[in-house]
């Protein structure tokens, strides 16, 4: 208990190192404090590695600093931007910023939106966690007033408008390129990738939540209502996978023509590839790393099978099955240090092709297979929802041996998560934040109110009675 207590306490020290001012406020964390290398970007606060730190910083009490980001990452979606002489479009969201000072002392923030990313991808995830975590600062603090403000809910509504822009598609889920999430390089994840759809449903019933009535945002409150309804179905209905449907798959026909085709999207079952067919248990399943017409990437993405969990986006029966995978599939999922951000890894030819020979993302690295710490919050979450606690437990202790030792790094390396990442960073924040709220939600699982969504009713069963009866009116007409 006394290393345990011992590991924690320099992990909060270590987190509030991390802080980073603009003037005498604190505004988010930077993305790692490794003094043994070149900072380039790690120097700077990015939305998606703030959501771990914001949750912690939230259970602690240290709630300006959350409503301090959320403020400044606003104001800085409305500003005007030019990338290689094109406009952003309004609802964007930084991948980062950065505080930087003038020769007579002030302070100024500076923001990314992919202009200067590797592969230059804009993020499309930035605004999904920025809409999920002011859901999270309300259910802290009830500071309902701060999203009922006329620039959060146009805010809200920008986002919005990109997210459910009529375009040249019929499917619910959310079209984007390769790199716009966590995999933030080639890796195949292009078109319709599980992280996004799971990450874009949460973020719906976030903004179902906090959207006013009034003009504009009538059609944007149907639209959600609406929206997450062939959502959850599409996700559950295709994406699923599991031995039944696995076996559907593998008697598929191809080239059906009309409303009675069962192979609605053409996949041809030579595309199941055979590790999958091994590797799938008897019980147990998860939802498809990515579908479109003639294709299905098989691998297990984590974060969009976690996240699908908390955000109620899969039924009580996938989740007790998704979890029953990661505990059936113990070695090559968690192996030694939760969790792998994929499996399995892309090698040989397939590696070459799909990531353009990308020496970051060789087989079993990075976001090739490689362990991600950072996981292990969503891990615990998923384990407490699904009441598995031991799961989340068990992935603790592995990690409670190895961090400090290891100084807290991005990612692991290996098929096991043996060797700790080749380029990966010293003391990053989001690593000891994820260890940090990881700790808590096993300590007290009712902070999973902050992340975790349940249905209509629950959902909004935290609101003062006045409030809530108003919001499900505008969500039933």
């Amino acid at each position: 208990m006394k290393v345990t207590n011992s590991l924690i306490q320099e992990a909060w020290e270590l987190h509030e190192r991390a802080i980073v001012f603009y003037g005498d406020r604190p505004v988010g964390t930077v993305a790692a404090c490794d003094p043994t290398v070149e900072a380039l970007n790690y120097d700077q606060c990015f939305v998606r590695d703030f959501v771990p730190s914001a949750l912690v910083f939230l259970i602690q009490g240290k709630t300006n600093i959350v409503r301090n980001f959320l403020v400044e990452t606003l104001a800085l979606q409305g500003r005007d931007k030019q990338m290689d002489n094109f406009n952003a479009s309004r609802g964007l969201m930084p991948a980062s910023f950065k505080v930087n000072t003038t020769p007579s002392g002030e302070h100024y923030l500076t923001a990314d939106f992919g202009e200067h990313a590797i592969g230059r991808v804009t993020p499309v995830d930035s605004c999904l966690w920025w809409i999920i975590l002011l859901r999270a600062y309300v259910r802290a603090t009830g500071d309902l007033a701060l999203a009922h403000q006329p620039d959060f809910q146009q805010g809200l509504v920008w986002i919005l408008q990109l997210c459910l822009a009529e375009r040249f598609d019929m499917y619910p889920t959310l079209l984007v390129p390769d790199g716009a999430c966590m995999i933030d390089r080639r890796m195949g994840v292009d078109g319709y990738p599980l992280e996004i759809q799971s990450l874009f449903y949460a973020a719906l019933q976030a903004a179902q939540e906090l959207l006013l009535p009034g003009y504009q945002r009538d059609i944007y409150i149907q639209l959600l209502s609406d929206r997450l309804k062939i959502l959850s179905y599409h996700i559950r209905q295709y994406y699923w996978l599991d031995l039944k449907r696995l076996n559907t798959i593998y008697r598929y026909r191809g080239e059906e023509f009309g409303e009675t085709a069962v192979n609605k999207f053409n996949i041809y079952p030579e595309s199941i590839p055979y590790w999958v067919m091994e590797w799938m248990p008897e019980q147990g399943g998860y939802l498809a790393g990515n579908l479109g017409p003639a294709r299905m990437d098989f691998r297990f993405f984590a974060l969009g099978n976690l996240m699908a969990i908390l955000g109620s986006l899969v039924s009580e029966s996938e989740a007790q099955a998704i979890m029953d995978l990661i505990e059936q599939r113990w070695q090559d999922l968690i192996g030694h240090m939760p969790m792998k951000i994929c499996y399995p890894a892309l090698v040989d030819l397939e590696w070459k092709l799909i990531t353009g020979c990308d020496p970051k993302n060789v087989p079993w690295s990075y976001h090739n297979g490689g362990n991600w710490p950072v996981l292990m919050w969503l891990l615990v979450a998923a384990a407490q929802k699904t009441g598995r606690p031991d799961i989340g437990q068990r992935a603790l202790e592995i990690a409670r041996r190895r961090l400090r030792e290891d100084e807290w790094p991005e990612y692991y390396d290996g098929s096991y998560g043996r060797f700790v990442g080749k380029a990966s960073r010293k003391y990053q924040t989001w690593t000891i934040a994820g260890f940090l709220l990881a700790e808590a939600l096993m300590q007290d699982p009712s902070h999973l109110h902050l992340i975790s969504f349940a249905g209509n009713a629950e959902t909004l069963s935290w609101l003062p009675r006045a409030t809530r009866q108003e919001t499900v009116h505008q969500n039933l007409a």
